[in-house]
């Protein structure tokens, strides 16, 4: 028998209570004799833990983190450790200098990083010796359903924008799209550590509102796409950016009407997610198809204009947001996959 799985039988004594007994070997392993008292907590619904009175539970041990840094470390560096630390569920995170003090430089990049990429957190500490971070946000303020529908409407409005700034040669939109980046990403990370939450603990999983971890599996992918869709918005406005010809207005209004198609596709297998609609998602991969009929008239506009730079610009454009399409049949392609057993009982 595995040496970390044994099975007891419940049993009952008295009028209220029930014992089991422990195997004597984890007894001997872990210094305890008769007499000793055990701490007893309940896992969500499915599991109970025994603790030792003298060892702290693992969800307390994994409390707080510490980051030490050396003189040298670039910000860079530093801002992706405390990224990974957010994402694994660390309610403090202190940042210390290995020797000497933290550079002005690194503070500034580690505030930073916590005020537009570290949802929910704060910086309750800051000192040349040490900046302490606590994340503070509570888990029923923003469920991740929420901050996943804040980041599609993000990701919608970046989009939107991205084409305004191409129509009026708007710089200064362009620039203000660019920098909506890290917004949506804060949302992303956010539901990445939730998620990571909810698989380790199934009363968090519950709280969450998803049905199995299976389903925060799914959910990861689905952040994932909302970020590629935000980041082929941003390419778009950079286009502003990086050149100073405006694009002929045919073009413009071809790249619009096939922007606002895209993200009806998206709006649509959202809403498949939302309402765990099999046959919305179905529907919302043969929509996507008809992307081709928006290629069919750009090529017949860039056949007529001369300027190759101009001709590559609208491609790339166009190529951006025939992205944004892909991904939301891949959003509609995830909710197959979750949805399909469900399908399976409803037919039998």
């Amino acid at each position: 028998m595995d040496e970390k799985y044994e099975t007891r039988k419940i049993q009952f004594t008295g009028k209220s209570s029930y014992i089991i007994s422990l195997p004597k070997k984890w007894i001997d392993e872990l210094g305890l004799t008769r007499g000793d008292q055990l701490r007893i907590s309940k896992k969500g619904s499915t599991n109970l833990m025994l603790t030792p009175p003298d060892v702290q539970p693992k969800t307390a041990q994994f409390d707080t983190a510490t980051i030490e840094i050396g003189a040298n470390e670039s910000p860079d560096t530093v801002a992706r450790r405390l990224i990974s630390l957010y994402f694994l569920g660390f309610k403090t995170i202190n940042v210390r200098p290995k020797s000497g003090r933290l550079k002005p430089s690194q503070r500034l990049h580690i505030k930073e990083t916590v005020r537009r990429m570290l949802m929910g957190s704060e910086i309750i500490s800051d000192s040349s010796e040490m900046i302490t971070v606590q994340v503070l946000i509570n888990l029923l303020e923003l469920t991740v359903e929420g901050a996943f529908k804040r980041m599609v409407h993000l990701a919608k409005s970046v989009s939107r924008d991205a084409l305004l700034a191409v129509q009026e040669n708007n710089r200064e939109l362009a620039a203000e799209v660019a920098n909506m980046d890290d917004e949506i990403d804060r949302f992303g990370f956010y539901i990445i550590r939730q998620l990571k939450l909810a698989i380790q603990n199934d009363h968090v999983l519950r709280e969450i509102g998803f049905r199995s971890a299976r389903s925060c599996l799914g959910y990861r992918v689905l952040v994932k796409n909302i970020e590629r869709a935000g980041d082929h918005a941003v390419l778009i406005a950079k286009d502003v950016l990086e050149f100073d010809k405006r694009i002929d207005e045919d073009a413009i209004v071809t790249l619009q009407d096939m922007n606002a198609f895209a993200l009806s596709v998206l709006d649509d297998a959202c809403l498949a997610l939302f309402k765990d609609d099999y046959a919305q998602a179905e529907a919302t991969i043969a929509k996507a198809s008809r992307m081709s009929e928006y290629d069919a008239r750009l090529q017949g506009i860039t056949g007529n204009i001369w300027d190759n730079e101009i001709v590559f610009r609208i491609r790339r454009m166009a190529d951006n947001i025939r992205r944004i399409s892909e991904y939301s049949v891949d959003i509609a392609e995830i909710v197959l996959n979750l949805n399909i057993e469900k399908t399976l009982k409803e037919r039998s």
